[in-house]
């Protein structure tokens, strides 16, 4: 039971969810918000173990949630564990993340899924929300428990990077989802006309000699989707769109009314086909980037809602991996804690995306998605908190990340606003204050 208070003064409020964008102080007691108001006295938070943070020229927002991470344990512990990808994520603002299925053995039943919850709460205060797998060992052939899994903890199912080739399991897969009313997220990548593919299919696969993946690799799975969504009225969260079509194909099925959500990388509404560096495996990512023009329609379809939501795509990779080139290394890129960085230098400080939508898209709308009572800091609410200091400016250094994955393209680069302090259900997990910074593991917390 957290029994102190937090007490945050003078914060630029920004709760999209209860329409507040002001200059408000949050009172935060034994986890649970108690005072959205102004000039809260700080005498209600004098005691020993209480805490108070002067937010003046800070964002104070609803605790970050990313529905897309690799943890990678059980199975893959060299890349990731659970406890390396939660300190990443706490160091990065979120408060929130959705595991992926993709471990060995992957998160196919009840039994699995209610241990990874359990590994969880015993390292992290981070909520580490899993997602089962939509078939046995993620092979794409029999059909999991999604009720079983739902009720050990399961968000939502996928077929982590995969997507289900045999239309027919793919239809009963989202008929049974429907049923269950369990969202399922779709990574939508036709693997037979991926062929060898490693980056986009364009000129700049050309130059560099490399087998390029076209556009229709996603597209036709995109379509194959969301028609059979229309037809069995399932929930579908379409994963890292990079195509200009593919955002016209959502945004048809929103105008149909069908119940289709979608999210994009950080990395894809940054990099196009352009900065790939063939001899640099931190460009490999799947999707790949694309041509500019598809890259401003996924800022353009975020901007305007089309697109639900920003999501990390958090995959890390030993480097040793990385190191075997741009032809055989992995795909994915280590990005929990460059995300919000990222977002704030690269589309908000550029106006194109105001610090309200940025809150939105990656705490207010993941939260509905998955059903979860988080992304609103309205009084009675769970204290779930990211503060960030969008003038602060840092050089992103991999050797810094709390993450075991290294592998991110943009090392070296100058981006502005930083994350000060990340609380979760009222503790203060994450500090970063005049430079000194502290994560909290939970096996260390004391009441």
């Amino acid at each position: 039971m957290v029994k102190m208070k937090i007490l945050i003064k003078n914060g630029r409020l920004i709760d999209p969810a209860n329409k507040i964008d002001d200059q408000i102080d949050i009172l935060v007691d034994n986890g649970i918000v108690s005072q959205v108001t102004n000039n809260i006295d700080e005498a209600l938070a004098s005691g020993e173990d209480d805490t108070i943070i002067d937010a003046s020229g800070l964002y104070v927002c609803p605790g970050f949630i990313d529905l897309r991470v690799h943890f990678r344990e059980p199975g893959y512990e060299h890349k990731e564990t659970i406890r390396s990808g939660s300190r990443a994520a706490a160091r990065g603002g979120f408060t929130t993340v959705c595991t992926m299925p993709k471990t060995k053995p992957a998160m196919d039943s009840e039994e699995r899924i209610r241990e990874a919850i359990e590994k969880a709460k015993e390292v992290t205060d981070i909520n580490v929300l899993p997602v089962g797998a939509i078939t046995a060992s993620d092979e794409g052939q029999y059909i999991t428990d999604f009720a079983g899994m739902k009720e050990a903890g399961a968000v939502a199912v996928c077929e982590d990077g995969n997507s289900i080739m045999d239309a027919r399991i793919a239809r009963q897969a989202l008929k049974q989802a429907a049923e269950v009313d369990i969202p399922v997220f779709a990574h939508c990548e036709d693997r037979n006309l991926m062929a060898r593919g490693v980056m986009n299919a364009g000129e700049r696969a050309k130059q560099l000699g490399l087998y390029g993946i076209l556009d229709a690799v996603e597209e036709t799975m995109v379509a194959r989707d969301i028609l059979l969504a229309k037809d069995t009225k399932a929930k579908l969260h379409i994963c890292h769109l990079s195509t200009k079509t593919a955002v016209d194909m959502v945004k048809q099925a929103k105008d149909l009314g069908l119940n289709v959500t979608a999210e994009v990388t950080p990395q894809h509404l940054i990099l196009t086909e352009d900065d790939v560096d063939g001899s640099d495996a931190n460009y490999k990512s799947a999707p790949p980037f694309r041509k500019k023009e598809d890259r401003d329609a996924l800022i353009k379809g975020l901007r305007l809602g089309i697109i639900d939501v920003i999501a990390s795509d958090h995959s890390p990779h030993h480097y040793s991996e990385k190191a075997e080139g741009f032809v055989e290394s992995p795909f994915g890129l280590s990005m929990l804690e460059t995300s919000i960085s990222l977002v704030m230098t690269e589309l908000v400080q550029k106006g194109l995306l105001t610090p309200v939508q940025m809150v939105d898209r990656m705490s207010v709308r993941p939260a509905k998605i998955i059903g979860l009572d988080r992304g609103n800091l309205k009084a009675g609410k769970v204290a779930d908190i990211t503060i960030i200091d969008p003038k602060a400016s840092y050089v992103i250094d991999s050797n810094m990340f709390a993450s075991k994955g290294k592998n991110t393209p943009f090392e070296g680069k100058k981006v502005n606003g930083k994350v000060l302090y990340t609380i979760v259900n009222g503790r203060i997990i994450y500090s970063n204050k005049d430079g000194n910074e502290i994560i909290i593991d939970k096996d260390i917390l004391r009441d």
